[in-house]
């Protein structure tokens, strides 16, 4: 017989992952995610990503979008339910403990815990310029990510990916892995997370993105991290759209437009240099940073801003 389950999850790596539950005829009986949002500068009214793949695939699958699971009602909702699991992938929300006693929790966590316990380890990852990550399957309490392991796997990183392809990766790896962990949930004996290699993450904030021009090596590894929110600019507000490493080993003052070729400019750092392909004014439109500098009349050995 078919397990029911109650899905807690909000970003497009958890629409993969309820997907992959789909195709594999569990009973998806609720889903829970974060109310919509207001984005951009013009206010707009936005559903969470896996709202809005629900609706766009016209799947029946009721939708809960409480602000908080301490509102009155929702653990006697939780409860009605009958759930045989809740599984929870990047929903944003800590789950109390009187929900955590209702059904066996399973969290599935992007990383290898208990390294990046926490809110970003995808970026986490980037930003150290790990060469493994993975996911965890994990039996969840009332700490943060601090569960029984359930299962995991490895991923190796290739070091061209930026944080949308390490979503698209580890999303697909960790629907794979549900499966096979709900298929085998009753032989499988929970270990515990070993707390000499426990390190966090914390939510990102938009002054994440700031970058000094003082290591090339560094300000690549914030642009793949941060590459699709919050994005990484420069004191004056210019935003970096598009970049790639030039070179990681000279010695530089730093802001210095090095070269003008024909798709992008050479900006120095203190160490090491890097390639501007597209960047963007504030309330500006991006634009080729070949273009940009033709308009302000740079030329090499200027400062960019």
């Amino acid at each position: 017989m078919s397990k029911k389950i109650i899905f807690m999850g909000t970003p497009q790596y958890a629409s993969i992952i309820l997907n992959e539950l789909i195709k594999n005829d569990y009973e998806i009986i609720a889903l829970f995610t974060q109310a919509d949002k207001k984005v951009g500068r013009k206010q707009i009214i936005t559903a969470p990503h896996i709202k809005q793949y629900i609706l766009n695939e016209n799947i029946s699958i009721p939708i809960f979008q409480p602000k908080t699971l301490k509102e009155e009602n929702i653990k006697q909702t939780i409860i009605d339910l009958n759930a045989d699991f809740i599984i929870v992938a990047a929903y944003g929300q800590i789950l109390p403990q009187d929900i955590l006693d209702i059904a066996p929790c399973i969290n599935l966590h992007a990383s290898l815990l208990p390294k990046y316990r926490g809110a970003s380890p995808i970026q986490q990852c980037l930003l150290n310029k790990d060469k493994y990550t993975g996911v965890t399957a994990m039996m969840m309490e009332k700490g943060l990510d601090s569960g029984d392991i359930l299962s995991f796997k490895y991923l190796k990183i290739d070091q061209t990916m930026n944080v949308e392809d390490l979503f698209n990766l580890l999303s697909t790896t960790a629907a794979t892995l549900i499966i096979k962990v709900l298929k085998d949930y009753i032989k499988i004996n929970p270990i515990k997370q070993n707390a000499s290699l426990i390190s966090y993450c914390s939510k990102i904030k938009k002054e994440d993105g700031l970058v000094e021009l003082n290591d090339a090596s560094h300000i690549n590894a914030k642009y793949k991290a941060y590459k699709v929110w919050p994005g990484i600019y420069l004191k004056s507000g210019l935003k970096i759209k598009i970049l790639k490493i030039n070179e990681i080993s000279s010695i530089n003052d730093k802001n210095k437009i090095l070269e003008i070729n024909k798709n992008y400019i050479v900006l120095s750092c203190l160490k090491g240099s890097i390639r501007l392909f597209r960047i963007q004014v504030p309330s500006k439109k991006e634009v080729d940073a070949t273009d940009f500098i033709r308009a302000k009349k740079l030329k090499v050995g200027d400062m960019l801003h």
